[in-house]
């Protein structure tokens, strides 16, 4: 076999390989040895059939294997031997396509060759920590908002009209042609009116009610209505409203604080502000991983294989199209111009990818199955009744899989250079840190 360099320039690779015919019988001969005690054949014992019938019968076969097994036997020797990693799969076609048996296999290779990345003291990069505590006006103003959420209702003054928002209680009993179904009758039922807990039309109907007005609401039930019997039928429901209640926010005591899973309202404050600072900590991280990624991007300067920086402007460009276009959701649509924003965008991104990459294989930072598994379900949880499906999609998808595996292996990257760099707290208000998140943002 021989393997002849053709291109070498800049991270650009090519070879031109030739596998003799002698080396492709060679190769066939040894997968007919290997598989001859198990042929059977009319005629002959098991394991007795001769070689020269063998080569007759299973030669032909047998030769575009012992082709690709050679030539990628020769590329795996030649990855080994040069030590090149390829950006993307090489492109490999075979020259002489007017090949028959008994000549010589002459294939091209091309692909491009992924830099060398220079060393890196990383001891040597200064970064600043934003630390942000949870004062006590954030406490109290998440409190606020927790009491809202936690709203209770009021009565109205006797003779206002309910409003959307209102909380009525009323009697009803539900009638399709004239006649009462199951379930359809209630006494003292509080009803929100906009929640859209009831039949399409019912609440609307009801605002505007005033206590101990008798309403009759007419509506129809949805064509796919869970119930059969009752999809599709129109009925009446002859309500009598009993009461008419604003919304109004829950009282901050230690009553409310027990909605919310703590002991009493010292305990909800305290765990409010370990929730606060554990946010605060997660936007300071945010805010610390760009300067770091910056300050990388700055010190740090390799060739790029174009190939890696075409496909990634793409890929940004196309992304960008999407978000500026998000009627469209398919792809079908026309060809997207890459701009040299999205270029220079696409090298920094290639660039640091492939500086973190380094970094994490020559620290041996790993992906545990656990932290696998912990990412997919997370993500599982985005399509409720369906998580046991898309697990086991992302299971048998590898691509899947690594667009999961990425971005918990960058941040594992991240944390290691962290603990390396010299790092600086700096206590700032929660005003400083939001500016510094939105200015990453527009960035």
């Amino acid at each position: 076999m021989q393997v002849t360099e053709t291109l070498n320039e800049g991270l650009k690779r090519g070879y031109a390989i030739t596998v003799t015919a002698a080396e492709l019988d060679d190769k066939v001969n040894e997968k007919l040895t290997e598989a001859q005690p198990e042929v059977e054949m009319k005629g002959f014992r098991k394991g007795k059939v001769p070689m020269p019938l063998l080569k007759k019968q299973f030669g032909q076969r047998l030769i575009g294997e012992a082709m690709q097994e050679s030539i990628d036997g020769a590329m795996s020797e030649h990855f080994k031997e040069s030590g090149d990693r390829p950006a993307m799969q090489p492109d490999v076609k075979m020259t002489n396509e007017d090949w028959k048996e008994g000549d010589d296999v002459e294939v091209e290779m091309s692909y491009e060759a992924l830099p060398e990345i220079p060393e890196i003291d990383l001891k040597s990069i200064t970064l600043e920590k934003m630390v942000v505590k949870a004062d006590d006006t954030a406490v109290e103003e998440a409190l606020s908002n927790l009491a809202e959420t936690a709203q209770d209702f009021k009565a109205r003054k006797k003779g206002t009209k309910a409003k959307d928002g209102d909380q009525v209680v009323l009697d009803f009993v539900g009638k399709v042609d004239g006649e009462a179904f199951e379930g359809g009758s209630a006494e003292d039922y509080p009803l929100v009116l906009g929640s859209n807990s009831f039949i399409p039309g019912f609440e609307e109907q009801l605002v505007g009610v005033k206590v101990e007005e008798e309403k009759d609401v007419t509506v129809s039930f949805p064509d796919d209505y869970q119930a059969e019997h009752l999809a599709g039928k129109e009925a009446v429901f002859s309500c009598t409203i009993k009461e008419v209640k604003e919304p109004v926010a829950a009282e901050i005591n230690d009553e409310m604080a027990k909605k919310f899973g703590a002991e009493d309202l010292a305990a909800l404050k305290t765990q409010i502000g370990e929730r606060l600072e554990a946010e605060y900590a997660g936007a300071a991280r945010a805010v610390m991983k760009r300067a770091l990624l910056d300050a990388l991007d700055n010190i740090v300067s390799f060739d790029l294989p174009p190939s890696l920086v075409e496909a990634e402007a793409k890929q940004i460009a196309h992304q960008l199209w999407h978000e500026e276009n998000p009627d469209v959701e398919g792809h079908d649509h026309p060809e997207i111009e890459t701009t040299d924003e999205h270029t220079k965008l696409a090298e920094r991104r290639v660039r640091l990818g492939l500086l973190l990459a380094e970094l994490g294989q020559k620290a041996e930072v790993e992906v545990s199955d656990a932290e696998m598994t912990q990412a997919i379900m997370n993500q599982a949880r985005q399509y409720p009744g369906q998580e046991r499906q898309f697990f086991e999609f992302v299971q048998q998808n590898q691509q899947m899989q690594q667009q999961l595996r990425a971005p918990l292996f960058e941040d594992k990257v991240v944390d290691y250079v962290f603990e390396l760099a010299s790092i600086t707290d700096k206590e700032v208000s929660k005003d400083d840190l939001q500016e510094a998140v939105e200015a990453m943002e527009n960035e």
